[in-house]
This record gives C-alpha cells, sequence and structure tokens, in this order.
C-alpha cells in the first residue's frame, strides 16, 4: 500500500521512492490527534501515507478555521515552507481519519529539491493545489453566506471520504468554519427541512 502511493506519484524516480523511505520515518495516528500545532517547531515534512488530516488557523480570541485537507499521497506546503526558513508552525495540523504519515526531515527535503526534479515539481503542484484553495477560502468568507459555506463544506468532507455519510458533531463544523455551534444546529435544521440531508446522532446524511 505504501509503495503504491509513493511509486504512484513519483513513477519515474525509483530512486527518488527509495531515498523517501530510507530518509524518513512512518508513525500512525488516530482520529482527533494533533501532529503539529502553532507556534511549533517544524523539524520534518509530513507525507500522508493512509487517512486524512485537516489544517487549522486560530485568531486571537480562539476561534478556528478550516483552511485544507491533506489527502492520502499530499504534504502539507504550510509544514515544508515553514521548515524550509526555520519558521515556527502558523498552523495546526489536526487528523481527521486514523491516519499513517511519513515525515522526512527539513534538511532532507530541502536537498531532495536539488536532487531530483521530481521532487520539486512534486512541491510546486502542492503549492498550486492549496493556493487555489486557500483563494477559495477567502472568496467563501467574503461573499458566502454560512449556510452556503456549511453545504459546501458537507460536500467536500463526502467528496473526500467516498461517502454520503459524515461522521462529525456540530461543534466541529462550527469551529472549522470560524462560527458557533448553535448558528450550524440552526442551519442544519433548515438544511433538513428543505431536503439537502438527514441529521442523526454525530452524522449527517447528505441526500
Amino acid at each position: 500500500m505504501q509503495n503504491d502511493i509513493l511509486s504512484s506519484e513519483f513513477a519515474s524516480s525509483p530512486e527518488l521512492v527509495q531515498k523517501l523511505y530510507q530518509s524518513g520515518i512512518t508513525k500512525t495516528y488516530r482520529e482527533g490527534d494533533v501532529i503539529l500545532d502553532e507556534k511549533n517547531s517544524i523539524r520534518s515534512i509530513p507525507i500522508i501515507m493512509k487517512g486524512m488530516i485537516k489544517v487549522i488557523r486560530t485568531d486571537e480570541d480562539g476561534r478556528e478555521i478550516l483552511l485544507y485537507y491533506i489527502k492520502s499521497g499530499e504534504s502539507c506546503i504550510m509544514s515544508f515552507l515553514g521548515g524550509m526558513h526555520s519558521e515556527k508552525s502558523i498552523v495546526k495540523a489536526e487528523v481527521e481519519e486514523d491516519t499513517e504519515i511519513l515525515f522526512l526531515p527539513v534538511d532532507k527535503a530541502s536537498l531532495f529539491i536539488k536532487e531530483y526534479p521530481e521532487w520539486l515539481d512534486y512541491i510546486f503542484k502542492l503549492y498550486h493545489k492549496r493556493f487555489e484553495e486557500l483563494l477559495d477560502i477567502i472568496n467563501a468568507i467574503a461573499f458566502k453566506k454560512v449556510d452556503e459555506r456549511l453545504l459546501g463544506l458537507l460536500h467536500k468532507k463526502s467528496e473526500l471520504t467516498g461517502s454520503k455519510t459524515i461522521v462529525t458533531t456540530h461543534e466541529q463544523l462550527a469551529n472549522e468554519l470560524g462560527t458557533v455551534r448553535v448558528v450550524i444546529s440552526r442551519l442544519l435544521k433548515q438544511l433538513e427541512e428543505t431536503g439537502n440531508l438527514k441529521l442523526g446522532r454525530n452524522r449527517i446524511i447528505l441526500l
């Protein structure tokens, strides 16, 4: 499974795949685990082998907002940029579902840029994807109502997990959208009444 992920991502460079495994350390995490918090030092770059994590930003009042998800085969560009410049993390990375991660030391990540064009291309593709996702977040906050953002988030979760049933709480959704639970509960009830979804205990079924 592991080899399939990296071999597929770096099909033109089996040597790079081998170097990634030789240089990295693999760890497993459970849902809800925080693998990187704000103001932490960044010593390694995570490559998601299995599962999914979410990247969150917190304001001065402690309110959170979801920036993007990182799924299997991807890495965190924020960690990469911060590690390259010896800066502390400005985001929190939390496990969305049970996850296996290959941690690549920052110095190796920098070295591979010079040695393997495929690695540099991988980094640029990630940067481009995250930049577009952050623009979408800014656009949604500026121009969309909370109910539109909520429904969009639910569809995003469904797309990532491949299931119409989303296991989550109203509190978690509120945190990810930077609002409060009572607002999310009210909007979910409205969306259920209009036939967009069905509510269950700690789960939401998209219709």
